[in-house]
């Protein structure tokens, strides 16, 4: 029997390789990653602890003795054989496949201009161990960035008093994927703190003392952080005649343009009614689990169509930010107000369905509202605007009716 082979082994792929186990697969699983150590969790990467990086294991080596799944650390594949279904590794060992999983994740993306080599980026444990290292000691950190992670990274460097200056192309934070009235929120929150933003200006260049912006300011900065986002892992898939757009693509049960390859996180474009129908890549720590144990289903040939509601979420300083469904930056919100300091806001597609749900908060003041809210999403639930506007109705009611 040929093994199953998993390649990457971050959230996704661990996942993956644990649920192939628990669905029944007794033959071989190999875990294939190019990071040393133990697969590691990457959101706790952003919120160091006192002693520096929370490095966070997603699972241990006695867990994988016990599921019988062969890790293999520090090692990538090189190529593979689609006709034999063989993958041939940069170690030079060579292995059969049964089936084989893509969850290659993707790269932070580096900044172009002359100079950006300089900025250091943030996406690994290594990335957080050199910029809490470079931090020690600085007076001035410019991020260029206002996405999430750039955002959390702001929270982070202020609350160890480091003078931070945003530097953010688009007209606003997270433009991407909250609300505008959210967003804003932790803007005011941002500059509550002393973070200093300039938006509407790209960077030019980057020295060891200065950032540069396209319209010619100068940002003193003794460390330069780049949050411009990240590029899928596909290289490997490119090689090997997959189709890729903006990331592997796959069908609604994970499936490459190969029936014997699969894909899954942060390197696989799904087809997703959350969006309409149009395929898209999430990149969020649930949409790698869950792909990473539907793609387990399928490769044991459970063919269903992976549909779970998208959500994520951010703390920043003492607020909660979280996200069930895609929000749509032109369609109008429903706002429900818990108190002064927590509400979400609901959108209704165009089917009449709630289609998503955004809430900001202290701490997890909205998680039980947005909780109830991803649970109607998910099962096409048309609640009236009046009902949820309205604090005093429970979600849990809506969900009974």
């Amino acid at each position: 029997m040929n093994a199953m082979v998993i390649i990457g082994a971050g959230e996704c792929g661990a996942r993956a390789a644990f649920a192939l186990r628990e669905s029944g697969w007794s033959g071989r699983i190999v875990l294939i990653g190019n990071e040393p150590g133990m697969p590691y969790e990457r959101p706790p990467l952003s919120k160091p602890t006192e002693t520096g990086v929370c490095h966070r294991p997603v699972c241990d080596e006695a867990s994988l003795r016990d599921a019988q799944i062969d890790y293999l650390a520090g090692v990538e594949v090189k190529s593979l054989d689609r006709v034999s279904k063989r993958a041939y590794l940069s170690d030079g060992r060579d292995m059969a496949f049964e089936k084989l999983l893509f969850a290659t994740g993707a790269r932070a993306r580096p900044l172009s201009c002359p100079g950006g080599e300089r900025a250091l980026s943030f996406r690994t444990l290594i990335d957080a161990q050199r910029l809490y290292g470079a931090i020690a000691g600085v007076r001035h950190v410019a991020v260029v960035g206002a996405g999430l992670i750039g955002m959390e990274l702001a929270a982070t460097l202020r609350t160890a008093e480091i003078d931070v200056t945003v530097i953010e192309a688009g007209p606003r934070p997270l433009g991407r994927a909250v609300p505008a009235m959210l967003a804003e929120r932790l803007l005011a929150r941002h500059r509550q703190e002393g973070v200093r933003f300039v938006f509407g200006t790209g960077v030019s260049s980057v020295d060891d003392q200065a950032v540069v912006l396209s319209d010619g300011t100068v940002i003193q900065a003794d460390v330069v952080v780049a949050a411009i986002g990240v590029i899928p892992e596909t290289a490997l898939a490119e090689r090997e005649g997959l189709v890729v757009d903006n990331g592997i693509v796959v069908d609604t049960q994970l499936t490459t343009s190969d029936s014997n390859l699969f894909a899954a996180g942060d390197c696989a474009r799904a087809p997703c009614r959350h969006s309409n129908g149009v395929p898209v890549r999430l990149e969020s720590w649930r949409n790698a689990r869950d792909q990473g144990e539907h793609a387990a289903k399928s490769m044991l040939g459970e063919a269903t169509s992976f549909d779970a509601v998208p959500w994520f979420w951010s703390d920043q300083y003492d607020l909660g930010l979280q996200i069930a469904g895609i929000p749509d930056p032109v369609r109008p919100s429903i706002e429900r107000r818990l108190s002064d300091d927590a509400h979400v806001l609901f959108q209704f597609g165009d089917d009449g369905h709630l289609a998503s749900a955004s809430g900001l908060g202290k701490g997890n003041g909205i998680a039980k509202e947005i909780k109830l809210a991803e649970m109607l999403i998910a099962r096409r639930a048309s609640p009236s605007p009046a009902s949820l506007q309205d604090p005093a109705i429970n979600l849990k009611s809506l969900l009974r009716a």
